[in-house]
């Protein structure tokens, strides 16, 4: 398929591992883009570079739709621009993504949002509920933080982390949300059904009807539906397959 063979492509600056995950990433960035959860130049994903405790991240000043395999920025987990200048970074990209990966070592992305769905669920007292499928995907297994300003406290980290737990998705609350997965994927596809859920719960509620919260029993057994397969394991391939079509130039 072509979308198999953009990931396995190669670059000489790059070794073939580090290579394919910049792909990945910067395959997160474009569909983040088409799929309206972008912010112009602000917001990130980060992906963590196999066998090392460095992570790949945007270059700040670039859009979503500008991002290519070859532009990510390197850090490490203290912050230090490896490959590039310090005013590239963007502080609140580092300060959150590294929270997550200093204390996760089984995370290799981490994709943090602010669209409009899971901004407004943000902002809700209740959280998210189980109005839909997507969101059953989450039942009980969702993580909140409280809102402290902007993020740029390394101080934070530990906080966050501790909110995050051993929890593949969090809501930041009055802020956004968050995911994480073993794979770029994963963490796409995951955060894709939460903003969906999300969205979903502020169209229900500005209705002004009566909604529907089917028993935890059913909540439960549709969220053990949903990851038999696991999250993005099928629906990944396909978005490859879009942006080789719309936008190759990601993986360049």
């Amino acid at each position: 398929m072509a979308a198999q063979a953009a990931v396995i492509g190669s670059n000489k600056r790059f070794a073939d591992a580090e290579w394919r995950m910049r792909v990945d990433l910067a395959a997160c960035y474009r569909l983040a883009h088409i799929y309206g959860m972008s912010k112009v130049v602000w917001n990130h994903i980060t992906a963590r570079l196999p066998g090392s405790g460095l992570i790949l991240i945007n270059r700040f000043g670039l859009r979503y739709d500008e991002i290519t395999a070859s532009n990510l920025l390197t850090i490490d987990l203290d912050g230090h621009v490896l490959d590039g200048s310090a005013d590239e970074l963007n502080v609140t990209g580092y300060v959150i993504h590294s929270a997550v990966h200093r204390a996760r070592s089984d995370v290799v992305c981490v994709m943090h949002t602010h669209a409009r769905g899971g901004r407004g669920v943000a902002a809700l007292k209740c959280g998210l509920l189980p109005l839909s499928q997507e969101a059953m995907l989450f039942y009980e297994q969702l993580a909140y933080h409280d809102y402290e300003g902007l993020s740029d406290d390394e101080d934070e980290r530990e906080r966050l982390a501790r909110s995050l737990g051993r929890m593949d998705q969090m809501i930041l609350r009055n802020h956004g949300l968050l995911t994480a997965g073993r794979t770029v994927g994963e963490a796409f596809w995951r955060m894709f059904q939460l903003e969906m859920a999300c969205t979903h719960q502020m169209d229900v509620l500005a209705s002004g009807q009566e909604y529907l919260i089917p028993a935890p029993e059913v909540c439960r057994k549709a969220r053990r539906q949903y990851l038999d397969d696991g999250p993005g394991r099928w629906e990944w391939p396909a978005l490859l397959r879009q942006l080789d079509r719309s936008c190759p130039d990601y993986a360049t």
